[in-house]
């Protein structure tokens, strides 16, 4: 028996996701979608065509949309569903995904972005993050279907000013809420820091705030595939992470076990993106500045493709934690810097492995290199002093500040060598 989840695009039906006896995916788009003139691919890997994709193609992108590693786990466990059944799962969860994709049962429509929004108050809140450690994404809580990708536990919610709450039905979300990371103290400051930071520098980011529930504190989020309108409305924008559109399996998202790396991120944004030239530029940016910061983690799934039309941009950054502040964790890179993923190995010789080698293009990335390590350790100081007047502060943004003045100081030492060559 074949069982069958109708795969909705904002409004429209785009297809249908199917999982045969055997477990095997596959995706068919709708008759009726490939004929509008609005017809867009869910996907960079599935592109507009009559023909169903294979479980080869389809598994990825849908279980991409779904937690990652332990939280996956442990929400399997909640709803009692197997952690490799990504159809079940998303039967379950899959009604607001990241993106502008929703899954319903064949035959069920979308209920209506006006079915209202749960206000939490600071009990209730509390509550709730407790609850995300054992009930990731709260699955199976009556009326929440919410589906994020990641290893996090976390939670989209809908904010007001200062009302958050728990979107029911059909309404889309507005932000990502994220508690502290068990067992790393601080990743909620950590990560407002590096966010915070990105911004002052110039980089795209999405707006970050720290609350507090009773003696809980976590982090909002903006979400960047949201659009809210004067009216109140919400639109979806689409998006997918670099795994979904390579088709790369999300357990398989580090470099070092088969998952993309620089240069099948570069292919992806000159095949994909409609500005290829300077969504190039922008990644090696964000390469740079995750370097800086010490975060170790930028997986492939930890950047995206982002549909304000149809055809992509690379997605704001998102996700960034200075993880070298932690001992414990690994401190090789997700993704290498020509062939080499060991902080301290990393010459000029391989940064410039990422651009053409044109005088022009080696030029451009020097000064790349040398402007984000030149400001970086003053914004980090004024931004130290900002949070100080906010009342944030924790013993690991000294930690964070120290990682960064040992990344500046080696990035500027090989760069102002370079500047001297080739002068």
């Amino acid at each position: 028996m074949t069982h069958i989840l109708d795969v909705w695009f904002n409004e429209a039906k785009a297809g249908a996701l199917s999982q045969d006896d055997g477990g095997a995916l596959s995706f068919t788009y709708d008759a009726g979608y490939l004929a509008s003139r609005e017809a867009r691919a869910i996907s960079f890997s599935m592109s507009l065509q009559e023909a169903p994709f294979a479980d080869r193609t389809v598994r990825p992108f849908f279980s991409g949309l779904l937690p990652d590693e332990g939280a996956r786990q442990r929400l399997a466990g909640a709803l009692g569903i197997s952690s490799g059944n990504a159809f079940g799962l998303l039967e379950v969860i899959g009604g607001e995904c990241a993106g502008a994709l929703s899954l319903y049962p064949a035959g069920q429509a979308p209920p209506s972005d006006e079915d209202g929004v749960e206000i939490l108050g600071s009990g209730r809140l509390a509550e709730i993050i407790a609850k995300l450690r054992d009930r990731p994404l709260l699955g199976g809580e009556e009326g929440v279907r919410l589906s994020l990708a990641g290893a996090q536990d976390k939670l989209a919610v809908c904010v007001d000013g200062q009302n958050i709450g728990l979107a029911k039905g059909g309404r889309p979300t507005t932000h990502i809420l994220k508690p502290f990371i068990q067992a790393l103290e601080g990743t909620v400051e950590n990560e407002l820091f590096c966010l915070r930071l990105a911004a002052r520098l110039g980089l795209p980011v999405p707006k970050v705030e720290m609350r507090r529930a009773g003696e809980v504190s976590f982090l909002l989020v903006e979400r960047y595939d949201r659009s809210l309108h004067k009216d109140g409305t919400i639109t979806r924008l689409h998006q997918e992470d670099f795994c979904q559109a390579l088709s790369v399996p999300p357990e398989l998202k580090y470099e070092d076990e088969g998952g993309p790396g620089v240069s099948a991120s570069l292919g992806l944004i000159d095949s994909a993106t409609a500005r290829p030239a300077a969504d190039r530029l922008g990644f090696i940016r964000m390469l740079i500045f995750h370097y800086l910061v010490g975060n170790a983690d930028a997986h492939a799934k930890n950047y995206a493709l982002l549909y304000r039309d149809r055809v992509p941009d690379l997605a704001p950054l998102y996700d960034v934690v200075c993880t070298a502040a932690y001992p414990r964790l690994a401190k090789k890179l997700a993704m290498a810097i020509g062939g080499r993923n060991v902080p301290d190995t990393i010459h000029l010789k391989q940064w410039l492995t990422l651009v053409p080698d044109t005088k022009g293009a080696q030029r451009l990335l020097v000064k790349d290199m040398a402007d984000l390590a030149g400001q970086i350790r003053k914004q980090a100081d004024g931004l130290l002093g900002d949070l100080e007047a906010e009342g944030i502060a924790h013993v690991i943004l000294k930690e964070i500040r120290a990682v960064i003045e040992t990344r500046a100081t080696h990035l500027l030492r090989i760069t102002d060598s370079a500047v001297g060559t080739n002068e």
